[in-house]
């Protein structure tokens, strides 16, 4: 009777005890996903509920279109105010998933009587998803190694730098969705590897679809899966379980993906894929050899096996070269292999290298955007290969080749930032978990007669530490967690300073400190977009560079030449030539491609260095590219010494091409800085060599109060009489 007295007590008091750790748990991860939510909300507090950077424009003006037109309208809707004379098929030519949540988040809401607007939906999109991604990151840091790990990297990735950048309120992108879409088909694949289950296998491939649906960066995705099915088969970790996993994933996976207008028949046509579609016949061709070698003899396995070998490896390599010299295996595409080769893409294709999320990740950006995460994330990856699993081993395969891609374009530190946080999760889990032991000694100690009953399970465990860290002192450990415990905090810091700073100001709005310490707002983007919208015709057509094409026709409702989706290198090419030209060979160009507006940004009166000026050598190398414009020589735009001078030592090609007057029209008469003469540039620093011109085709109508914009209208043509 006593004895059952004594074990009920010890019963309740472990059901109690696993309960507040699961609780405590439960709760560290909703405060990291509500820290990743408000994180996130720096420009709304700053300014008001702005749209964020270009393309983000044209995300909003399709989906506002979805929502008011349904989404069949939306699927064949053909945009004649994009890319004129040539338009642009919306349904084909965009990853619908992003529209397509946000649409149907808005209908959800609004059947339940919340009358919110889509531009706020637009705005909110990503720092919701943040928290998602939260979630998923514990989910999947639990599955690789353990739920310490979990939560420490939950925690990281709440306000990571590397991945703010696309999510903070206003960024409206592809990104915002497509992080927690591949984290998610990354959680449902280790799994479903884990499980062998079909269920698992198909939760992994719609998780796929709908990164597929959401981002091109799928095909990143698409290959990583493949190499991890390869990986653990030259490790001898090939299973049943892994076979029901991959080939699940890859033929259900592949036929939603191809449900996606604009990836067609890619996923079974382009190089980009043939290492998943390799990689599945390996399978199959693995488990037959498995099949064969159980019935057979040894002697007879081996005759079999280099026979059959020699032949599939003959017949692949034929189909192969018979399909791709036909033309059904299209190339690699020019950012494939530029991820390949950082230089394929100045050399041979301008108008990719031009965009700046193409270039190459500079040593600063790496800390700037992850911090302690570059120290930690080796160390990681040394406690994953200390313990090698399948999911492990995933992990190792995401981590080395994202870390490679991100250094090659900077835009994939997006795909580096989770698997960073990840691996810094690890490492700094399990480092504080092996000598946090060690810095309380009475821990291994139990005086009640109830917790010894209680939590017999963790004594031993205890124990088995401190025979593992035996040679550990005190001191040392305290030191140790003390390190750790700064490290983090600096951490934290140092990530809300980069969002405030960094990634809180939208790029249509910008900021500056004043010399008194003061923020100076300049809001001429609005303000010219808002004039076009209000005094030009609805059927202007307006010339400016691709930069600003989305914005233009999504805040002032024109029509543009050229915008953000570069698909048209040869119309792209022409727009260069005349901003490149002489006026009168431009004025040509111009009256050609119907032009009423040209738009151009300037920065030399305010100090802003993004402007068409510092773009300048990007619009003659591209439109010296096609045939047409061969012409335009880039050496022709440098001075005598070789340098890109703006002052009087500068090029004649240079000074009086259009885009030079178009920038520095009447700017010779105007201070900028004391003690400096009048048309001094502050971006470049430097006197303008050409100052007393005047614009004979070209009519300036309108300039921004801060000299930003400036836009000029196109004469017509004199009329000569009868």
């Amino acid at each position: 009777m006593s004895t059952v007295q004594q074990k009920a007590p010890s019963s309740s008091y472990k059901i109690n005890w696993e309960k507040q750790e699961s609780l405590a748990k439960l709760g560290i991860l909703v405060l990291a996903a509500i820290l990743s939510f408000s994180t996130r909300l720096f420009s709304v507090l700053r300014f008001e509920s702005v749209i964020h950077e270009f393309d983000p424009y044209f995300n909003y003006r399709t989906t506002k279109f979805l929502t008011d037109k349904g989404f069949y309208n939306f699927h064949n809707w053909f945009d004649e105010m994009a890319w004129y004379p040539l338009g642009r098929i919306i349904g084909g030519t965009i990853y619908p998933g992003l529209m397509v949540t946000s649409a149907t988040l808005y209908r959800v809401l609004w059947f339940m009587n919340i009358t919110i607007d889509i531009r706020n939906i637009c705005v909110f999109l990503a720092p919701l998803f943040s928290s998602f991604t939260v979630i998923v990151t514990y989910l999947l840091t639990s599955e690789i190694y353990s739920t310490g790990a979990g939560l420490v990297s939950a925690a990281m990735i709440a306000i990571v730098p590397g991945y703010i950048s696309r999510s903070v309120a206003g960024s409206y992108d592809n990104e915002g969705i497509a992080i927690f879409a591949m984290l998610l088909t990354y959680y449902m694949w280790i799994k479903a590897v884990k499980t062998g289950a079909i269920l698992w296998s198909t939760l992994a491939s719609l998780a796929y679809f709908y990164m597929v649906s959401s981002w091109g960066g799928y095909v990143f995705l698409i290959n990583l899966i493949p190499l991890h099915v390869l990986a653990l088969m030259f490790t001898g970790r090939f299973s049943h379980r892994l076979y029901v996993a991959y080939s699940t994933v890859y033929c259900v996976g592949t036929i939603l993906s191809m449900q996606i207008s604009f990836v067609g028949f890619q996923p079974v046509q382009s190089s980009e894929h043939m290492l998943a579609f390799g990689v599945f016949g390996l399978c199959q061709l693995f488990s037959f050899v498995e099949y064969l070698k159980s019935k057979l003899t040894k002697e007879q396995f081996e005759v079999l096996l280099k026979s059959i070998t020699i032949a599939i490896v003959s017949i692949f390599l034929g189909f192969a070269a018979v399909l791709t010299l036909s033309g059904k295996v299209s190339p690699w595409t020019g950012r494939f292999y530029s991820l390949l080769d950082p230089s394929y893409a100045k050399n041979h294709i301008p108008i990719i290298a031009s965009v700046s999320e193409h270039q190459p990740t500079s040593w600063s950006s790496f800390y700037f955007d992850l911090q302690i995460l570059v120290f930690l994330f080796p160390a990681g990856l040394y406690f994953c290969f200390d313990k090698l699993t399948d999911a492990n081993i995933f992990i190792i395969l995401y981590g080395i080749t994202s870390i490679y891609f991100a250094g090659v374009m900077v835009r994939l530190m997006l795909v580096l930032a989770p698997v960073m946080c990840i691996l810094s999760g690890i490492a700094v889990s399990h480092l504080l978990t092996k000598y946090i032991r060690n810095v309380d000694t009475s821990a291994t100690s139990f005086t009640s007669t109830e917790g010894k009953a209680a939590r017999p399970d963790v004594s031993k465990k205890y124990k088995k530490y401190d025979q593992q860290n035996k040679g550990v002192k005190s001191e040392i450990a305290i030191g140790f967690v003390v390190m750790i415990t700064f490290m983090l905090i600096t951490y934290t810091f140092h990530c809300t300073w980069v969002t405030s700073e960094a990634y809180s100001s939208p790029s249509i709005v910008l900021s500056a400190r004043s010399h008194d310490g003061s923020r100076i707002i300049f809001d001429d983007f609005r303000e010219a977009y808002y004039w076009l919208q209000m005094n030009t015709p609805e059927d202007a057509r307006i010339m400016s560079w691709w930069d600003y094409g989305y914005q233009i026709t999504a805040m002032a409702n024109r029509t543009v030449l050229v915008d953000n989706n570069t698909w048209n290198n040869t119309h792209i090419s022409r727009v260069g030539q005349a901003m490149a030209s002489s006026e009168e060979k431009a004025y040509e160009i111009m009256r050609e491609l119907d032009v009423d507006y040209v738009l151009v940004i300037f920065g030399g009166l305010t100090g802003y260095s993004s402007d068409d000026i510092n773009k300048f050598l990007w619009m003659v190398r591209i439109g010296g590219s096609t045939d047409r414009g061969q012409h335009i020589k880039e050496q022709d735009y440098y001075s005598s010494n070789g340098d890109f001078r703006i002052d009087k030592e500068g090029s004649q090609t240079l000074l009086n091409c259009l885009m030079y007057k178009l920038c520095y029209y009447r700017f010779g008469h105007v201070y900028t800085e004391a003690g400096k003469p009048t048309g001094y540039d502050r971006v470049r620093g430097a006197e303008i060599g050409n100052k007393d011109f005047e614009l004979e085709t070209l009519q300036e109508v309108y300039t921004t109060e801060h000299w930003l914009v400036r836009i000029y209208k196109v004469k017509d043509l004199e009329n000569r009489g009868v």
